[in-house]
């Protein structure tokens, strides 16, 4: 299948004076009758955020019950640290000084993570984690070199995780840096901005957008597109910073749906009209605690050119309508709910450029029955004579010299350039057929970042965890690795299993879509409180995409190998090994 491919000069990209004049009409406050739902009362229709000086804030009428990140967004707009330059003075006072005041100690806790920065109070006080913005997960050799260079001075605080938004997160920072590393990401065309907090986070696209043979669409244009919006191509766009929690936003650029489309807020589907290329879209998938959700079809089709506008229209009627009071009922998807589809797709057309939106096409672009490819290991590109090469990363965690070397890598074989993908593992693109031997034998790739690993440790995926996140109720890294180490000594297994872990309900390595997912909790074991996982089961990704359900609660960490064990051998074709050795 012939792909599609759209170009943009520089001078066609978004920038500062456009977005000014993005701003929609305020919607007429009707009442609206969807198809198959109950009229809708105006008066709910109201926005209940207006603009003020420059920024969006919540009107005063609907104050009532809200929880305390909003509060904390209508003392003090987080916006103002960066686009005011607040985070010059702020670095400049002491931990000491910050503390003594509820404002200051709200900055470093709550409104710094609009910068991107994440104080990590329980476990490293007064260390941040600093996340990036990375669409598509491209990223060049010298971001790579200049992210290892922050982190290294950092010594043993220092590091860095590739996360499952196909993003960089960088780790030890200290705040009286944070101005210099902040103008030490722009001179190498990066930025954290509104990376965190009730903004959207890195869009995400095919991890083999431009080399991909079977690829529908070079999805980089388009993620590029809609990280220039949502930041003002790094100036800060406060249109779409005071949403009333985080949004996902992916595009779908391949078969394989390696961007997990049912787990984003917005996923952008390949689909032509009347001969035109553009996007079915779905809608509101998420995860939470309380609730996950899988995205929903809109019922809309946007032709390429408005990628952008529909983006912006979805999270204007998010912005405007969504509610603000229990943080586990303010995602994206409890709107649509609450509005109906038909309610909520109106909202959003109210809000488009020629308030019309067609709708969902019948012609969607990927194939249903298609076999998920593996990109780690050497694979042909389009490009003829030149192969990618995926790496296996280890659940994602670098140290600055891995960082360093592997810029060298991208340099030497490739053309400087590394993607990351959603499974945290990292592709060197445009490697010379005839570079590719030594590559191969490279001692990077062969003692730390392999092309083939254990069948059972290349789709394994787990987040930060309690070493250093403060919501995290159990270690998941080391503790992934060692336990999938001790399965693989009890079990032959030939076809891959994801196994993600997660350290909290917040689900941020995506258990609910793995094979076999672990949900970090604390259970009972001997009358002592231990560390201990919910397990489930049968998450599917791709066309056929289902959510897994909990298998088992409650288990003790160190009671898990056992159960693993027979879930491979019940549920995936597993053999003890001891079996295999009589049969042999």
């Amino acid at each position: 299948m012939a792909s599609f491919s759209v170009k943009f000069s520089a001078t066609s990209l978004p920038n500062h004076k456009r977005f000014s004049k993005l701003h929609a009409t305020p919607p007429q406050t009707v009442a609206v009758a969807p198809s198959g739902a109950a009229e809708i009362a105006s008066e709910r229709l109201e926005p209940r955020v207006e603009e003020k000086d420059g920024y969006w804030v919540l009107k005063e009428k609907f104050r009532q019950g809200i929880n305390p990140a909003e509060k904390a967004k209508i003392e003090k707009e987080p916006m103002k640290l960066f686009m005011e330059n607040g985070i010059e003075d702020l670095a400049k006072i002491s931990l000491e000084e910050i503390e003594g005041s509820k404002l200051t100690k709200d900055d470093i806790d709550v409104r710094l993570k609009w910068l991107g920065l994440f104080h990590r109070r329980k476990h490293h006080y007064g260390r941040f984690m600093m996340r990036l913005k990375l669409p598509n997960g491209v990223t060049t050799s010298s971001q790579t070199r200049y992210l290892a260079s922050v982190i290294r001075k950092y010594g043993k605080d220092g590091c860095a995780d590739v996360t499952t938004r196909q993003n960089w997160q960088i780790r030890g920072v200290v705040l009286p840096d944070v101005p210099e590393i902040l103008k030490g990401l722009d001179e190498v065309g990066l930025t954290s901005l509104q990376s965190g907090m009730d903004n959207v986070r890195n869009p995400v696209g095919n991890p083999l957008a431009g080399i991909d043979p079977h690829e529908i669409v070079d999805t980089r244009p388009y993620t590029n597109l809609l990280s220039q919006y949502v930041t003002a191509n790094f100036r800060g766009n406060p249109a779409v910073t005071n949403l009333p929690r985080k949004w996902n936003v992916c595009v779908i650029g391949s078969h394989d749906l390696y961007e997990h489309p049912q787990i984003n807020d917005l996923a952008y589907m390949p689909a032509t009209k009347d001969g035109r290329f553009g996007f079915n879209l779905l809608v509101g998938g998420f995860f939470s605690p309380k609730r996950c959700a899988e995205a929903v079809p809109l019922d809309a089709w946007v032709p390429a050119d408005d990628v952008v506008p529909v983006c912006k229209a979805i999270l204007e009627a998010y912005r405007d309508l969504g509610t603000r009071g229990n943080r586990q009922k303010t995602r994206m998807m409890w709107l649509v709910d609450e509005l109906g589809v038909e309610g909520f797709r109106a909202e959003v057309v109210k809000r488009m450029p020629q308030q019309k939106l067609d709708r969902e096409s019948t012609e969607d672009l990927v194939q249903k029955q298609w076999e998920r490819r593996e990109y780690l290991g050497v694979h042909p590109q389009k490009q003829e004579g030149y192969s990618f090469v995926g790496l296996h990363i280890p659940v994602g965690r670098v140290q600055a010299d891995d960082m360093d070397e592997l810029a060298r890598l991208a340099d030497e074989y490739g053309s400087g350039e590394l993607r990351l993908t959603v499974e945290q593992n990292i592709i060197i693109p445009n490697v010379k057929n005839s570079k590719i031997e030594a590559l191969l034998n490279e001692p990077l790739l062969k003692n730390r970042f392999s092309t083939d690993p254990p069948i059972l440790m290349k789709n394994l995926v787990a987040c930060t965890g309690n070493q250093f996140c403060g919501k995290a109720i159990i270690e998941t890294k080391a503790r992934s690795m060692k336990i999938t180490e001790e399965v693989q000594l009890l079990v032959s297994i030939t076809q891959p299993v994801r196994m993600h872990w997660t350290g909290c309900p917040n689900s941020c390595a995506q258990v609910q879509v793995a094979d076999i997912g672990f949900m970090g909790c604390l259970t009972r074991k001997e009358g002592k409180t231990v560390e201990g996982a919910d397990v489930y089961l049968g998450g599917r990704i791709g066309s056929d995409s289902h959510l897994g359900d909990v298998y088992k609660k409650s288990v003790p960490c160190e009671d898990l190998v056992p159960i693993i064990v027979d879930l491979l051998v019940d549920n995936f074709g597993a053999v003890p090994r001891e079996r295999e050795e009589a049969e042999d």
